[in-house]
């Protein structure tokens, strides 16, 4: 069965999913590889005090993906009309992983909707690097690429990553998300199986990767670019959690979260959790927002 679906007025179609509850409302705002989809183990545990909404963004799951972006800003306005859709007046966000930062770039182009934000294993607020390879395949952490074109032409991430898609090799799929995500706990099987359908609907790789490379809501030039220093107009309570073990987004990443937020924001680690708290430890996730919220 199809998921409901919103139309924009930029001509593109954002599906979501709903679970009904009480009268406060959170929003879900999911990350790259990902759709609503993967939400869903958390969507059931939160307590039912909270009417829960979940987006397919663009160019994931269920919605269209007919115009390319080009930043995380595209994502934020999308994310926007879809609120202005609903007539959502009040409510809470967490972004998980890229939907941290296109959370974030909400907070800041909208202010007075969004009363607190969770970060989940975010991007940081000075994006998340690309870099080309050296001969022997490993990153090269003095030639952060800059344009599209040269992410797209990637060997080592965009190229393989999309090479799995396009053969719809899903056990390559799970090699990769066994090393990097689910490294010490998978979803059992038919979810996983699940999950890993619902990653094949994803039209838009490359420019996730340079929308993350180009991101810079700080105050400091982040290698690639001078920020727009608009981090510290977030000034609604924000929680940032990371997993201990998280080997995709780094404890330095999360460290430039804590610094351009400041003093609105309160970081926790999550113990012996990567970059899926969903899966590694739901009960410690859900205690922890709902704690927050």
């Amino acid at each position: 069965m199809s998921l409901p679906k919103i139309q924009l007025s930029n001509g593109e179609s954002i599906a979501y999913r709903v679970r009904s509850g009480g009268e406060e409302t959170i929003l879900l705002v999911h990350g790259n590889m990902t759709s609503s989809k993967h939400w869903d183990v958390l969507i059931e545990r939160l307590d039912k005090r909270f009417t829960i909404y979940a987006i397919d963004q663009r160019g994931f799951g269920e919605s269209t993906y007919h115009n390319r972006i080009h930043g995380i800003k595209d994502f934020a306005d999308d994310l926007s009309e879809f609120v202005n859709a609903l007539d959502l007046q009040k409510f809470y966000l967490i972004g998980w992983s890229t939907g941290g930062a296109i959370s974030m770039q909400y907070v800041v182009d909208h202010p007075g909707r969004c009363e607190k934000l969770v970060l989940l294993a975010s991007a940081s607020t000075r994006g998340y690097p690309f870099y080309g390879v050296k001969d022997n395949g490993t990153p090269d952490l003095n030639s952060r690429l800059a344009t599209i074109e040269e992410i797209e032409a990637n060997p080592s991430k965009t190229l393989v990553i999309q090479g799995l898609y396009d053969s719809a090799d899903k056990e390559g799929l799970k090699e990769v998300w066994n090393a990097a995500i689910y490294s010490h706990k998978q979803p059992d099987a038919a979810a996983y199986e699940e999950y890993v359908n619902d990653m094949l609907t994803q039209r838009n790789l490359a420019d996730v990767y340079h929308a993350l490379n180009t991101f810079n809501i700080s105050g400091t030039n982040n290698g690639l670019s001078e920020g727009t220093d608009q981090a510290k107009q977030i000034t609604i309570p924000v929680l940032i959690l990371r997993g201990d073990r998280d080997y995709v987004v780094s404890e330095e990443m999360t460290q430039e979260i804590v610094a351009d937020l400041g003093e609105n924001a309160t970081y926790i680690p999550l113990i012996d959790s990567g970059h899926s708290p969903l899966i590694d430890d739901l009960e410690q996730l859900t205690e922890k927002i709902e704690a927050f919220l």
